[in-house]
């Protein structure tokens, strides 16, 4: 009979001989381990590491980080959606460098304190940047930790959630705090799966609640599903001398501080010719529906080509409009289904000046 050890025993011995150790950012360095956190927020490793690598690259630091223009920040995050957390890190780095001499915070109470930076969040980092002893509670640990205990119940609940948490609190250890952290995420992500777990792989298997009741796939707990609502919207593609009109959004919002295609009701394309271009009689062009899909919601986007004679690229002189051409970088953040039919334009030229 397989004997039964300390859980984090047993979880960092497989560490030792199955964790990842080949991730960019793992290494002491509490600025690029924040860094990817917030970027492993909602997306997978493998979905991260190139972004991760550019943003390193043009924010190799703190200060670099904080001087940037938000646009700057955004273009680099562009992709990776969930915006508001590329403004959060810019507004954290900020207070960084003007309240703590440029230098991460090694404080819980002032790394929790920071735009876009929660309770699990706050402890990863200071877990594995400074090897303090902090719980941490993010999906791949919540499902272990469900599972192992049978902890019934979707963790979006208050009471469920407090159950995890002092799971994961009685069970991070004393030693080799950073080596756990990394290694319970490891398990979730690589073993521990939500569809087709290794179960005859995991080092805490034996013990594990949900395996030894044949019931794995229940845990943990799901919320009650609900039918997405359809939204609408036209987009117009106002296109002059091979530039395209931009509009940036709201800092509050889907695609928060972004920079867009004007969006109007799809009766109003002639309107806003004239109200916005002063132009009249654009001959206009219609592609197929784009569907884009958020967490609660779907977008059926209807984009409209209007294609504007130079004369008429009359706009008001303000910071949130801009005519950016399509061989140029564009002036900030591009939402992905925006870039897609920027991307499209681009295609038609090439066919049509072939």
């Amino acid at each position: 009979m397989e004997a039964v050890t300390d859980f984090a025993d047993r979880v960092l011995t497989w560490y030792d001989e199955h964790g990842r150790r080949d991730l960019p950012w793992q290494q002491p360095d509490a600025y690029r381990i924040w860094i990817s956190e917030i970027m492993l927020q909602q997306t997978q490793v493998q979905t991260v590491i190139p972004y991760y690598e550019r943003f390193i690259e043009r924010f190799p630091d703190v200060a670099s980080l904080a001087d940037a223009c938000v646009d700057d920040v955004l273009r680099h995050w562009s992709g990776l959606g969930y915006y508001a957390r590329a403004r959060n890190l810019h507004s954290a780095a900020r207070i960084v460098r003007d309240q703590h001499a440029g230098v991460f915070p090694d404080n819980f109470d002032a790394v929790v304190a920071l735009p876009g930076i929660g309770r699990s969040t706050a402890g990863a980092i200071l877990a594995l940047a400074f090897g303090e002893r902090h719980a941490i509670l993010d999906g791949n640990v919540k499902r272990v930790l469900a599972r192992h205990e049978a902890v019934a119940g979707w963790p979006g609940k208050i009471a469920v959630a407090r159950q995890l948490w002092a799971s994961s609190e009685r069970n991070t250890p004393r030693q080799r705090v950073a080596a756990y952290t990394q290694a319970i995420m490891d398990l979730g992500a690589t073993v521990c799966t939500r569809n087709a777990p290794l179960c005859d792989s995991c080092p805490v298997r034996i013990d594990c609640r949900a395996r030894i009741a044949d019931a794995v796939a229940e845990y943990p707990g799901r919320n009650a599903k609900k039918d997405k609502p359809l939204r609408r919207t036209t987009m117009v593609l106002a296109v002059s001398d091979d530039a395209v009109y931009l509009e940036r959004r709201p800092a509050a919002g889907i695609w928060g501080g972004l920079w867009s295609l004007p969006e109007i009701d799809d009766d109003d394309v002639d309107d806003w010719c004239r109200r916005v271009l002063d132009y009249r009689g654009a001959g206009r062009e219609t592609w197929a529906t784009l569907r884009h899909s958020f967490s609660h919601y779907d977008l059926d986007i209807q984009p409209v080509v209007v294609r504007v004679g130079t004369v008429s690229r009359k706009v008001a002189d303000r910071e949130d409009i801009a005519w950016s051409g399509l061989d140029e970088n564009p002036p900030g953040g591009i939402a992905a289904p925006v870039q897609k039919l920027i991307d499209r334009l681009k295609i038609q030229r090439h066919v049509t000046n072939r």
